[in-house]
């Protein structure tokens, strides 16, 4: 433990820089105890009102917390918030219509204050084109850091993006990019596919289908993976003419509605439905209770997202729900990170969940 009396960096301040030193390399741990205020004292040769400056900081930053009678405490790093100088952070979202997006946005919105930050919000019209002129706009704007949520779906980044990357300016992808030197927070998609499937697996359904993305999408990829892994330990298969791909590169309400009316000419069809997304899933369950189909009863449907829909529809959606909102607040403790100079992973990945409603029923229990 050791400080630089003679710098004009305040005592306090290198003391809180040395504690967080600590605590990113892994000498301090979750749950180490600290050493007591006098201890502190002695150790760094400052006085015991620095001390307690530099904790009260720390503690009011999430780092450490105090428990009364028996002392100070390294607290969960997933709850570590770092106050940044005011400035403002831009926030790409290229397809305004997608609702898992427009949930990141909300749970932004919430948290951005949190980080002592205004957000500046553009909308890129569904262009990547216009949405590399809006990151390179919000640069001349003089923002902190971006935060991207692109619809780019073949297998790199954009141009802008790319650019951002090399010139280490401070952004965050939240949209799914297999390159694993770009920056990204987001969901184990390959485990929510596995976990959707092998729940459809588990009512007891054998004849499955899935509605993916288009050709090509490297999420799609990764979820048909995950899809294709449940199957294969219980020694099932997916038969060819069950995989349905969106047309182009749409991934809403009409693509899936488009693949139902598909779905209710075919002599032979499968039992059970795992959609890329839930907003395809609920236009693929209008399309088939249209046409006088049932769900559950004449086919059970899973979707992806967990997105909120303005009119609730018909069965309620069994799906897998990524977690926007911790989604968002990874974001931007990963940006904030880069903007203060810290230590930080370039991908933090988060784990779905199930959430199970009444698309897809039971037919082991009868229920």
């Amino acid at each position: 433990m050791r400080i630089n009396h003679t710098s004009h960096i305040p005592l306090y301040k290198q003391i809180i820089d040395d504690i967080k030193s600590q605590i990113s390399t892994g000498t301090l741990k979750s749950g180490d105890q600290i050493e007591s205020n006098a201890e502190l004292a002695k150790n760094y040769g400052v006085s015991l009102i620095t001390v307690k400056n530099a904790l009260a900081s720390l503690i009011k930053d999430g780092y450490l917390f105090g428990r009364a009678g028996r002392g100070t405490f390294v607290a969960d790093p997933d709850q570590f918030i770092t106050p940044p100088s005011a400035g403002n952070l831009g926030f790409v979202l290229t397809n305004f219509s997608n609702p898992y997006f427009t949930g990141i946005l909300h749970h932004l919105e919430s948290r951005v204050n949190d980080f002592g930050y205004r957000l500046l919000v553009s909308y890129a019209s569904n262009s990547t084109h216009k949405e590399d002129e809006q990151i390179r706009h919000f640069i001349d704007l003089g923002v902190k850091g971006l935060i991207i949520a692109s619809t780019e779906h073949i297998n790199r980044v954009s141009d802008a993006v790319r650019e951002l990357h090399e010139s280490d300016f401070p952004y965050v992808m939240t949209s799914y990019v297999e390159d694993p030197s770009i920056h990204y927070v987001g969901t184990d998609h390959e485990q929510g596919a596995y976990l959707a499937t092998a729940y459809i697996i588990q009512c007891g359904y054998r004849e499955l289908g899935f509605i993916n993305a288009e050709m090509g999408n490297p999420l799609g990829k990764l979820r048909r993976n995950g899809f294709l892994r449940a199957l294969t330990s219980d020694q099932l298969t997916c038969r060819s003419e069950y995989e349905y791909h969106f047309p182009e590169s749409r991934q809403d309400f009409q693509s899936g509605y488009e693949i139902g009316q598909h779905f209710l000419q075919l002599s032979a069809r499968p039992e059970a439905i795992f959609a890329f997304n839930d907003h395809s899933a609920l236009g693929f369950e209008r399309a088939i209770t249209e046409g006088g189909l049932k769900i559950p009863d004449d086919v059970a449907l899973v979707g992806f997202d967990d997105v909120a829909f303005d009119v609730p529809p018909p069965v309620a959606l069994t799906t897998v729900r990524q977690p926007a909102d911790a989604i968002a607040f990874q974001a931007l403790k990963m940006l904030n990170h880069q903007i203060e100079n810290c230590e930080f992973p370039h991908r933090k990945i988060l784990k779905p969940k199930l959430i199970v409603r009444d698309s897809c029923s039971n037919r082991m229990s009868g229920q």
